[in-house]
Order: structure tokens, then sequence, then C-alpha cells
């Protein structure tokens, strides 16, 4: 079975203040009974599926920003988002939420499920038929109006100014000769991109720990908190790096028609221009209670950049 790749150190229910746990069985009606802490993703926050004494099931996440002082912003962007969007088949539906200022919680629906496995090939093609068909219905749900959203064009311009600034980065940066060069051209490709690709509202963070495949088969797209206004092909290539090591991701561009449209020099500039930034990210970032984020920051980028060299043949 594939495993998420990205694995945090969470606080378990117990820990969390007791007004939120109140909160919680006042919001679902009974008194929670059962536990099951959950690891993926690189909150500190609670993550924990619950089940209540009248057989209720939700999932909560909750964190404080003693824990973390960015993820409460993430979690408020999360429940704007999925209040805008209401329920559909392709995302758990937002059942309460608490804002206390400090602590920020989201019941959510409990998805009875597990993370897809990659590397059976029924299972993938479930996950590239989803995203295809998430782009097209949040197409049509449009922006949420009051929340601020990533906007994917900034990180495209930011990716290229970190890949112009390579040569002077530290000397630890994990990349290679050839990227820090900067004979490439690929930062011409993500401005480019930024100042040309239409927008709409685009998930943002598509990875094995945020997918969820229910009994039935249906794939569900969980966590929000990264939803973004970017290019309609995002998603989809999100959804195929799972498999970013292997010969079938270059292939697989041609499957999407968004990522057709894009076409491999879009792909290959966006692989270089995230990996370049994830690999500065990880000699200069300080994250507060987020101790794995770094490693996970370094594997993904030399996932990235391994995949540049074989695509241009480096």
């Amino acid at each position: 079975m594939t495993a998420p790749r990205a694995v945090g150190v969470r606080l378990p229910f117990e820990a969390v203040p007791a007004a939120v746990r109140r909160w919680v069985e006042e919001a679902l009606g009974s008194p929670v009974v059962a536990t099951a802490e959950q690891v993926g993703g690189m909150s500190p926050g609670c993550a924990t599926r619950l089940t209540c004494a009248d057989g209720t099931r939700a999932f909560l996440k909750a964190v404080g920003a003693e824990l973390n002082p960015d993820t409460p912003h993430l979690f408020r962007r999360e429940v704007a988002v999925l209040s805008h969007l209401g329920a559909h088949e392709l995302w758990a539906r937002l059942l309460a939420s608490y804002d206390d200022g400090a602590w920020v919680a989201l019941l959510i629906e409990d998805v009875e499920g597990r993370h897809p496995d990659f590397a059976d090939d029924t299972e993938l093609g479930a996950v590239l038929r989803g995203a295809d068909r998430l782009s097209a219905v949040l197409r049509e749900r449009g922006e949420p109006p009051t929340v601020r959203l990533v906007d994917v064009h900034e990180r495209f311009r930011l990716w290229a100014d970190t890949l112009d600034a390579l040569p002077s980065t530290p000397s630890e940066t994990p990349v290679p000769d050839w990227l820090r060069d900067g004979r490439h051209g690929w930062a011409d490709v993500l401005r480019a991109q930024a100042g040309t690709a239409p927008a709409q509202l685009v998930h943002w963070d598509v990875r094995i720990d945020n997918l969820l495949r229910r009994t039935s088969g249906e794939v569900v797209f969980v966590d929000w908190g990264m939803a973004a206004r970017g290019p309609a092909w995002v998603d989809a290539l999100l959804a195929r790096m799972e498999r970013l090591d292997d010969a079938w991701f270059d292939a697989s561009i041609r499957s999407s028609p968004d990522l057709a449209t894009a076409g491999d020099e879009v792909v290959t500039a966006f692989l270089a221009g995230f990996g370049a930034h994830l690999a500065v990210r990880s000699v200069t970032a300080v994250d507060v209670n987020l101790p794995t984020l770094n490693d996970f920051r370094r594997t993904e980028s030399r996932r990235m950049i391994d995949a540049v060299a074989r695509r241009t043949g480096r």
C-alpha cells in the first residue's frame, strides 16, 4: 500500500483544551466515547476520528496559536472554503466550526475509507478522474468571496525568483549544479504562466494524505487549508506526483485535458521551480512545532529535481 508522504507530530484529543472538547460534544449532541488519532499531514494540532455514545461519527481538526502561529489561519481558510462549497461527494462536508481567537476547530464528515493505493492502477485511475472532475466542479462553484486564497500565480513568480537566485544561495542548499547555474529558462516559463494562465478555485494540496477512498471506490479530497486561486491544471498535476519517480508520470500528462493544454515545458518548469523553492526552504526556514517538515521538504525537492533530470536527459 502507498503510504502518506507527510507525517507530522500531532496533539491527541485528550490534550485539546476543555472548552473545545465541550464544544465538540455540544455540536455533535452526544458524548465522545471513542477516538482514533490520525498522523497524516504536517499540522501540530489534533486530527482525530470521533465516535459518540449515540453512534454519531465526525472528524475533528483543532489547533491553537501556541502550537503554531500560522496553522489557525489555514483552518480559518478551510472553514470559509468549505462553507462556500457546501456539500458534494468529492469532499467531506463541514459540520460545525469553532473559533475563540486562539483555538480554531472544525468538525467534518468522517469519511469511511482509507487512503488510496497509488500502486493499484484501478485506484490511481479513480484519483485522476476525481481530480479532473474536481477541477470542473470548482470552476462551477466559483471562488469564496470572503476569504483570501493562496495565489498560485504569485507562487510561480516566487519560484522564478528562487531559480534566478540559486547561484547565490548557501552552498548546503541541496540542488545540483545544472539547476544552480540558471541557464535553463524555466524561470521565464513560470513568469509567463503567472501572467497568462486563467485562474479558478483549486485545492492546491492534493497528495495521498489528503485523499480518502470510500468503501464504494469514490475518491474524496480533504484538507482545504491551502485552497488557492490558480490554473485548472495544478490539481491534476499534483494528483500525479505520488508517482513522480516513475516514467509513468511523464506519459500521464497527456491523459489530462488541462495538463495537455498546459504542455510538458510548463510541467517541467513547475517541478524545477517548486523543487528549488523547497530545497532553499529546507536550509533557511524556521518552523514552530513542525519537526518533520524540513525532512519532507528535502525529500520532495529531491523527487521533483530528479524528475526534471529524467525529463530533460540530464
